[in-house]
């Protein structure tokens, strides 16, 4: 199978390897050098563009900074320089009404498309066990699922085109929504005497348990694996999880849903990002409740993060 992937940050770089490393034939392209060469390291072949990247494709990956550069990328550089044969997947985290918009522009061309974005983190993309939430004509799973089989631990169809990008965006509200909790949960026990690593064992473990505690702690130690260890360098930006809150908070405007939860969230990430920590994985907020952003502060590395350049 020759795969094309387009867009090497972060999560893309640890996608195309794991495609590679299947034994698919990887023809890769981002505007960043060095995410070009961290693909040819990890067994990917480097393309000096768009169309020569899908020109010969089965399949063409896209995982991309927002609804824009998916709509630039896909209107102007896949459509018609790709096989019609080929299955264009866009893994991208966007607006709803972009990814129906693009869906409609590839299936007039005459291809197969679908809006696959994912969950798991940066972890999970480098082990391939991220989790795709899929809308796309059901007649297309089969070929979506083959396509995604490994980067993925589960695929599941959420409906049709559209509907990927409208479970992500509710995904990731609650997910916004359940850090803030478990941040203000550990900055509370702390202030009534309960140490951190104690709270963990307990709450991990009883009716407050959920993904943000025990796979992501927010304080250091417990989850070996959390940014919480690396000075929330790394990981889920702040600045991207408000994205995806705004993306949220625009979809519930439209359909006149009631998110008073996810509207406090986004403030509160707004309120992070613009005290300058937009770089710091979102899990830094429990410093910022905790009233010790010096500890970030000392923290910070003198490198922009990468999770914030605008690449594709």
């Amino acid at each position: 199978m020759k795969i094309a992937f387009i867009g090497l940050g972060n999560m893309g770089g640890g996608m195309a390897a794991n495609q590679a490393k299947a034994g698919r034939t990887v023809t890769a392209f981002d505007l960043s050098t060095e995410a070009l060469d961290r693909a040819k390291a990890a067994g990917c072949l480097a393309a000096t563009s768009v169309v020569e990247a899908v020109k010969d494709a089965d399949v063409v990956i896209t995982m991309l900074p927002a609804g824009p550069h998916v709509m630039k990328v896909y209107a102007e550089q896949v459509i018609g320089a790709a096989p019609t044969s080929a299955l264009l997947v866009d893994c991208s985290t966007i607006d709803v009404d972009t990814a129906r918009k693009v869906a409609g522009l590839a299936q007039e061309a005459g291809y197969a498309f679908a809006d696959a974005p994912v969950s798991g983190g940066t972890a999970a993309a480098e082990a391939g066990t991220l989790a795709f939430m899929v809308g796309c004509d059901e007649a297309v799973l089969a070929r979506v699922e083959a396509a995604l089989e490994p980067m993925s631990r589960i695929t599941i169809r959420a409906g049709d085109h559209g509907a990927g990008q409208a479970a992500k965006i509710c995904n990731n509200m609650l997910l916004g929504i359940s850090m803030i909790g478990t941040c203000e949960a550990i900055a509370l026990a702390e202030r009534l005497g309960l140490e951190p690593e104690r709270f963990f064992e307990i709450a991990s473990k009883s009716s407050g348990q959920c993904w943000s505690v025990t796979s992501y702690y927010p304080w250091p130690g417990p989850v070996p694996t959390a940014p919480s260890n690396r000075g929330y360098e790394g990981g889920f930006a702040t600045a991207m999880m408000l994205k995806d809150l705004k993306l949220a908070q625009d979809a519930a405007a439209k359909a006149g849903a009631s998110t008073p939860l996810g509207t406090q969230a986004e403030a509160m990430y707004a309120l992070f990002d613009r005290l300058g920590y937009g770089g710091r994985d979102f899990s830094a907020m429990l410093q910022f409740l905790r009233g010790d952003l010096d500890s970030l502060e000392r923290a910070k590395t003198p490198e922009p993060m990468p999770m914030l350049s605008i690449r594709y």
